[in-house]
């Protein structure tokens, strides 16, 4: 297999029939930096986790899946975190749906009144909850720098008017869709990223990951309370250690973001753990 591209938590491979291997990774990437501490099984979680919502997703959409087993020459121990998939040309833009007003949302309202040029009402604070979801997207920046917001305008002028109201469409679906299953096991979405991408007969596809601790916010339903930071499923766990005293990491001086300690390391992997629990109904072995 020959290796093609290594992103901040998977590496892709390319098949001799032509199909890609996607890995995931132990990593996990916070601020633009991807930290040099592992959280252990955190590719198996996510990996196992999506297959999970793209079977509960397939009414919806396809997805890039052609199967989980492990190709002649893969190493054993890719096992639960491989997947053969199909090749797509991606859509330049990063899919975001919030429902949920928080992080760089949050910010953007705090200015404008408005994310991505959505105009929101009067008097949301960190964790309201938005009227309807709506559709933030952003560019697709490399490894190491940041996605910029972009204004719905901007997409139609990036891929045309047509196919921006088909991401914008399957985005909210697949964001109402995981809100919906996952309120049911008592956990909010409160927004989250797709990758999507045309397949050689000219239909869009589900790719990459969908509704992970990474890709997502997730926030327990019993704790939710506006006006402040919520706790989390996902890995703000990890961005709030970072930015804490604790942590002594000064962030605007550019500097790589220091190892996590084990015991942010077990509670991260607890988290990531009891998430995909609570929302498959399975126990992760």
């Amino acid at each position: 297999m020959k290796h093609l591209h290594s992103g901040k938590v998977r590496d892709l491979y390319e098949l001799p029939g032509g199909e890609l291997l996607m890995v995931a990774r132990d990593t996990v990437s916070a601020y633009d930096f991807v930290l040099d501490t592992l959280i252990p099984d955190k590719g198996r979680i996510l990996t196992q986790l999506s297959l999970w919502w793209f079977e509960q997703l397939a009414d919806v959409l396809p997805n890039h899946v052609i199967t989980t087993e492990l190709p002649e020459g893969a190493p054993a121990e890719w096992a639960g975190r491989a997947v053969v998939v199909r090749r797509l040309d991606m859509v330049p833009v990063e899919c975001v749906a919030r429902g949920y007003l928080t992080g760089s949302g949050l910010k953007d309202y705090a200015s404008t009144g408005a994310v991505c040029g959505v105009p929101l009402p009067e008097g949301l604070v960190d964790g309201s909850r938005l009227p309807e979801p709506i559709f933030t997207p952003t560019t697709k920046a490399a490894v190491g720098d940041h996605d910029e917001p972009m204004t719905f305008a901007e997409v139609r002028a990036t891929v045309g008017d047509d196919v921006a109201e088909r991401l914008r469409g399957l985005t909210v679906e697949v964001y109402r869709r995981g809100a919906e299953l996952a309120a049911e096991r008592g956990i909010i979405v409160a927004d989250t990223k797709i990758e999507l991408g045309w397949s050689p007969e000219g239909g869009l596809v589900l790719a990459d990951e969908v509704l992970t601790p990474d890709s997502s916010r997730f926030w327990p339903a019993d704790r939710w309370t506006p006006g402040r930071s919520q706790p989390s499923f996902d890995k703000q766990f990890v961005r709030d250690w970072l930015v804490s005293p604790e942590a002594g990491w000064d962030r605007a001086a550019g500097d790589p973001p220091p190892p996590l300690p084990p015991e942010i390391v077990d509670r991260t992997r607890a988290k990531y753990v009891e998430a995909y629990e609570r929302l498959t109904g399975r126990a992760f072995v």
